[in-house]
């Protein structure tokens, strides 16, 4: 008995994965929707063919919506307001928005696909996000697992952005990768250098985008960037400035920290900078320099898990540790959060300014996606 009900279990399962295998083919071969409209904020109207989701069908006609995930349905960037045309929520994209924002249509255009006609709402300053044709000038080794990349702007020549944005870097075939894919990196350089930018790669394991970076990206090779994109850059204000971030998260706050010195801004400003041992650590020298010129400026590396071979005498733990020991002694009602890195380690952070007075729309973030 026990030997049929796992004979038809498993005869089950087999034909339910072929006809899931049958309905990915025949989606991918055989529909065909034929050219379908898209409409823009009721202005604009492209003619395209359909079959590929909105994300793709809008970066072919050269509008380029933000997405740090390179259209994977993980970051939800790519959110866009879809009034007609959109088909019914897919479970993909339920766990990435609330309740408000399914009740104003809101979805995400890297998994809605253009089937028939379709009405968007995209906001009009997404319209200056462009794509960039650019020469890499140099490539750098920070630490064993981060690299600075140098891109020269061949066309167009230059680039405006503003501190703490990035751009979407496409990757090229290479061993057994077939297709090129993008991947958000946060922009490094001042944002008074028009004419080049530079971005901080960390290697992720089996990372497609990362792994070109690391072995097979050379100088002198040109490569495809769209932006600047997103809404992590310096706000206005009188407060101190915290700013937490570890890793290649050191991207977008030595963009800040250069606007800021470049600005001659007076706020006094205090950035934690955690890393798990010496070898992770990076940029220092460029902080050293950023002291000396920004009058009230302090740097607080932090290591996790220092060896002993480091000898080290900073702070140590996790980078929520020296936060909160710091906003224990200070008044913290015009303070400003900036915060970038994991997921988790911005949640932490930002239990802890709301634990000191330091309230959500007070705290910006860009976290890894």
């Amino acid at each position: 008995m026990i030997a049929k009900i796992i004979i038809a279990t498993t005869a089950m399962a087999v034909i339910s994965g072929m006809l899931s295998l049958l309905l990915v083919i025949a989606e991918r071969y055989l529909a065909s929707y034929g050219e379908c409209k898209i409409i823009i904020n009721e202005q604009q109207e492209l003619n395209v063919i359909g079959g590929a989701t909105l994300l793709a069908t809008l970066n072919s006609q050269k509008i380029f919506l933000p997405s740090a995930c390179g259209g994977r349905g993980t970051c939800a960037y790519c959110k866009c307001k879809i009034t007609e045309g959109a088909g019914t929520l897919l479970p993909t994209e339920e766990p990435l928005l609330n309740s408000e924002e399914i009740k104003n249509k809101i979805r995400l255009s890297c998994q809605v696909k253009v089937k028939q006609d379709i009405k968007i709402e995209i906001p009009e300053d997404l319209f200056n996000i462009k794509e960039y044709k650019t020469a890499v000038a140099f490539i750098k080794d920070l630490t064993y697992d981060i690299k600075l990349v140098r891109l020269n702007l061949i066309e167009p020549n230059n680039i405006s952005f503003k501190e703490g944005q990035y751009v979407q870097l496409y990757s090229k075939p290479y061993n057994g990768v077939k297709e090129s894919v993008s991947r958000a990196y946060s922009i490094a350089s001042p944002n008074h250098e028009k004419t080049f930018i530079e971005l901080m790669v960390r290697l992720v394991p089996e990372g497609i985008c990362t792994t070109w970076v690391h072995q097979y990206l050379k100088q002198h090779d040109v490569v495809k960037l769209v932006g600047p994109m997103g809404d992590f850059y310096l706000r206005d204000g009188k407060g101190e400035i915290i700013m937490v971030a570890g890793g290649s998260g050191m991207a977008p706050m030595a963009s800040i920290l250069w606007e800021i010195a470049r600005k001659k801004i007076e706020r006094k400003i205090t950035y934690f900078f955690g890393a798990v041992t010496k070898k992770d650590l990076f940029y220092t020298e460029e902080m050293a320099k950023l002291q000396q010129i920004i009058p009230d400026f302090t740097f607080v590396p932090a290591l996790s898990q220092p060896d002993p071979e480091d000898k080290w005498q900073g702070a140590t733990g996790l980078i929520t540790g020296p936060l909160e020991n710091y906003l224990q002694t200070q008044n913290s009602s015009e303070t400003q959060g900036y915060l970038c890195g994991s997921p988790g380690m911005i949640d932490a952070c930002i239990k802890i300014l709301n634990k000191y007075d330091i309230h959500n729309d007070k705290i910006f973030f860009d976290p890894f996606a």
